[in-house]
């Protein structure tokens, strides 16, 4: 990484003394994203692949650990969907166990004030980009609709495609849905002073700690990774399997299956896909929605034609941006394209633990099934279905896309650098 200025990198750190420039963080580069050096969009799979653990998350869970202990101040954590599938690696469990209640359990001995399930953020992001996604496809506007969950991909579009950026969703990711909602919606329920909140997200992700830099308003203060609260939890003296399970705080509680899928590549596609339907047809989606066989594949690109009722529609997934490199213009041709930098998505994140090149594959596949077997246990599959969901629109955003939802959840353009002219 000798020509990216590691400094100043929001997401990454270096220990020089480890490094024996072997060039495994650039091969990771280039085989992965087909990107040089100074091109950092800050995904972190390079910190998964050195060799010498020379590359780390840029730590800040030493200041969120004394937040917790400011009187003044009402920490409130939110957890992604791929943490609870990996932070087991770290204690000794199968992988992929599934440890959302023992997680929050953990999380509320530390002491977070409220411990939030960023599924519920996904649900708002499955309400909004499936909205945008039938308002372009109704105008035959700026299609296709490329998805803006992933801030490296925003980073990557902003980098090499920036005549098309009109074509990246305008909406923020579950996360700025969510700290958006924490610090207005939540704060005016619980009469709380949005000053006094700080908002912390756990992450399989490296490349948020920059999105959350660059967000003009800082709804979310603090990202840590999967591998940052395993230190936490370390230097505490915590062991997960000590841990008394605890269920998330309401309000901001348990999303729908539809949020959960969010941690795997082409769970995103089969939230909006669900949803879009019902905004279409005003009846939930036949039965075959809630199963894409070809959008559930570990491959690189995945597509899938779709029957929304009254109009037909391709789709694509794919992660890696070698992939997105070799094929963009054909991508041009879909309607909606899902795209990820890191591989099967948030599972494979470069936040999470770091394994063994031998282990990597494995693990990364315990934590896809995990997540698709638990969603069938949902009784509530799409976004629009979970009641939390329902009350929010009723009392404060009204509907989606509306000028409410639009000043809270969305970005006038999902650039991360531009800054002034995107509205982050």
């Amino acid at each position: 990484m000798g020509k990216v200025n590691i400094e100043e990198n929001f997401s990454l750190q270096r220990i020089h003394e480890r490094c024996i420039d072997c060039g495994a963080c650039l091969q990771t580069c280039t085989s992965l994203h087909s990107l040089k050096e100074e091109d950092c969009v800050h995904c972190g799979q390079c910190i998964l692949n050195c060799p010498m653990g020379a590359l780390q998350p840029k730590y800040n869970y030493k200041e969120v650990f004394a937040n917790l202990h400011d009187e003044e101040k009402i920490v409130v954590v939110s957890v992604a969907p791929a943490v609870r599938v990996a932070i087991g690696d770290a204690f000794g469990y199968a992988p992929g166990e599934f440890l959302e209640e023992t997680l929050v359990g953990a999380l509320k001995t530390l002491g977070f004030s409220y411990v939030f399930d960023v599924t519920f953020g996904a649900d708002l992001t499955v309400m909004e980009e499936a909205r945008e996604l039938v308002n372009r496809l109704q105008e035959n506007k700026n299609l296709p609709l490329f998805t803006s969950c992933c801030p490296s991909w925003v980073l990557f579009m902003e980098n090499y495609h920036l005549e098309d950026i009109d074509h990246l969703s305008t909406c923020k990711s579950p996360i700025g849905m969510q700290g958006a909602i924490i610090k207005s919606y939540f704060a005016e329920m619980k009469h709380l002073n949005p000053q006094d909140i700080v908002t912390v997200t756990i992450a399989p992700c490296v490349s948020k700690k920059t999105e959350i830099q660059k967000e003009k308003e800082r709804d979310n203060d603090y990202v840590l990774t999967t591998s940052e609260l395993i230190l936490l939890l370390r230097e505490q003296s915590m062991d997960l399997k000590e841990i008394e399970p605890q269920k998330f705080d309401s309000i901001l509680g348990r999303g729908s299956g539809s949020g959960l899928l969010f941690g795997t590549s082409g769970g995103v596609t089969e939230a909006v896909l669900r949803t879009a339907y019902y905004f279409l047809n005003g009846k939930k989606a036949p039965e075959n929605f809630f199963h894409f066989p070809s959008l559930r594949e570990k491959t690189s690109f995945k597509e899938a034609v779709v029957d929304l009722g009254v109009v037909t529609i391709r789709v694509a997934v794919v992660f890696g941006f070698h992939r997105v490199k070799q094929m963009y213009e054909e991508l041009k041709h879909y309607h909606f394209v899902e795209v990820m930098a890191c591989p099967n998505g948030c599972v494979g994140g470069g936040g999470q633990p770091v394994l063994t090149k031998q282990q990597q594959e494995l693990y990364v596949n315990a934590r896809r099934k995990s997540l698709y077997e638990k969603e069938k246990d949902y009784l509530k599959k799409c976004s629009y279905e979970n009641e939390e969901i329902e009350t929010i629109y009723k009392e404060f955003l009204k509907e989606p896309f509306s000028e409410q939802a639009k000043k809270y959840l969305h970005s006038s353009r999902n650039c991360i650098k531009m800054k002034d002219s995107c509205g982050r």
